[in-house]
């Protein structure tokens, strides 16, 4: 079948009836259930605009000939690889950055999972099997997908073969016939209860080793299957209108625990198996992380437009625009958004064919902008805030501009240079919603840690920076200084 839309996404999850606990209570309905269903029609305004924009976001399948979603298109030129960047875009100028598990982000890891397919072979000619009929699968039925990758959060100072309770993190149990049987519990599946299947891989922050080898699984299922449960945070959707929360109203994606409770996953579901170090290995030698951190400089960009979009329209809208000190926190911002599209610039431009056949963006240039990001992020928010100043607490809600007796008084009060009450409050509502709100603050704290811990990317970045170059150089001028040799 070719790409889907947004009823068939709808449609899909009502059938599915996934296993959903949110607030104490099981959801019966993700589509209607009043924390989720506005998440839902975000998501499913993206697979519309599919078919919108057929030409930016469709292309023809290799296998079927259907029109299919250009976000799982494995690019073979420069020329390809911008194509499926300008589709990622599309998607990303709907959500402005605000949601990071937008379909496009997994896609990339199923479509670098099919081309790298026998990677995957190493622990078993099956596994890439599996891993190519997986990727065919989720591109011809446009699959949604959320993944989890880490380990509770019970002692980080031991691995999880030396925990006090060994058993709570993902495992296997038994191998039949069937399948293996797996139990425990992983973190942290963002659209947990919204999307099609769930994609189970290991964390590659922090390296494994062989006593890991029971919990180094890579595997996918769908989300409604038997002993499989979504138990989700506390909802930043508060069922309120878009005026008093114009972006949590929207882009609410939820975070989720995920409990297996001896699930069983068929033999033709696994990628990975029992193999720290193929788990290790497999985003980089795939390059999945490489096409993964290509589409989240594209998030990053998007939400970085519209963080200053939202700024530029807070500054004009009480006239602080022209103050010394409020051009050059406009100029931080500016800075940000044009450094990182240089590195995306970059990225792509120097790109090469890989092992694969796909091309793949200079990872250098995307590894810089994915490190770089979670330490700005916070800072731009950070300048919205500031510049919002008492105004991002002094916000009345629509309710207030409604009432007869006190509307007017707002209008007049909450007045700004270029607009009126109702207007400037709406602003500054959005800049609240975007920086201050629980929605917002998550926000911060996601892209904080969207990649891992920040200090420990920082130093595996170091590590693995080239070095020797620089330090060359240093020493090539230190030599030819012709000075004598001073005697000691």
């Amino acid at each position: 079948m070719p790409a889907k839309s947004g009823k068939q996404y709808i449609d899909r999850l009502k059938q599915a009836n996934n296993n959903v606990y949110i607030h104490g209570e099981r959801v019966e309905d993700v589509t209607e259930h009043p924390v989720f269903k506005n998440a839902v029609q975000s998501m499913a305004r993206l697979y519309d605009i599919q078919y919108e924009k057929p030409k930016k976001m469709l292309y023809t399948s290799p296998t079927t000939g259907d029109q299919v979603g250009k976000t799982f298109m494995v690019p073979t030129t420069i020329d390809e690889l911008i194509e499926r960047r300008e589709a990622i875009m599309e998607w990303q100028s709907f959500t402005k950055g605000l949601m990071g598990r937008s379909p496009d982000y997994l896609n990339a890891d199923v479509m670098a999972m099919g081309a790298a397919s026998e990677f995957y072979a190493e622990g078993d000619p099956m596994f890439a099997e599996n891993a190519r009929n997986f990727a065919t699968f989720a591109r011809e039925k446009d699959i949604s997908l959320t993944h989890t990758l880490i380990h509770p959060q019970v002692n980080r100072a031991k691995i999880q073969a030396e925990q006090k309770d060994a058993n709570v993190a993902l495992h296997v149990v038994e191998k039949n016939d069937e399948g293996v049987v797996v139990d425990g519990i992983r973190l942290l599946a963002t659209q947990g209860g919204i999307t099609d299947e769930i994609l189970v891989f290991p964390s590659t922050v922090k390296k494994s080793g062989k006593l890991d080898d029971p919990y180094s699984l890579a595997f996918a299922i769908p989300n409604n299957t038997p002993g499989l449960k979504y138990l989700s945070r506390e909802s930043f959707d508060y069922g309120k209108n878009q005026y008093d929360h114009p972006l949590s109203s929207k882009f609410e994606e939820g975070d989720t625990i995920v409990a297996f409770d001896h699930v069983l996953v068929p033999w033709d579901r696994i990628f990975v198996l029992e193999n720290s170090s193929i788990c290790n290995r497999a985003f980089s030698e795939t390059n999945a992380v490489v096409h993964m951190t290509h589409q989240v400089i594209v998030k990053d960009i998007a939400k970085t437009e519209f963080l200053l979009g939202v700024v530029l329209t807070l500054m004009d809208s009480i006239g602080i625009d022209g103050f010394q000190h409020v051009k050059d926190k406009g100029t931080e911002i500016m800075l940000t958004l044009e450094t990182m599209k240089s590195h995306l610039f970059r990225a792509e431009h120097s790109a090469k064919l890989d092992r694969w056949g796909m091309m793949t963006p200079n990872f250098q240039a995307l590894d810089a902008a994915r490190n770089w990001f979670p330490r700005v992020y916070p800072r731009m928010a950070e300048i919205l805030r500031i510049l919002g100043a008492s105004g991002m607490m002094g916000i009345p809600t629509y309710a207030d501009f409604e009432n007869e007796e006190i509307g007017p008084i707002l209008h007049r009060a909450m007045q700004g240079k270029n607009v009126e009450g109702y207007e400037r409050v709406q602003i500054f509502r959005l800049a609240w919603d975007l920086t201050m709100s629980a929605f917002g603050s998550r926000q911060t704290h996601y892209e904080y840690y969207f990649f891992g811990d920040p200090i420990k990317m920082g130093m595996a970045y170091f590590d693995k920076y080239d070095k020797e170059v620089y330090k060359a150089q240093v020493r090539d001028f230190l030599s030819s200084q012709h000075m004598g040799q001073v005697k000691l």
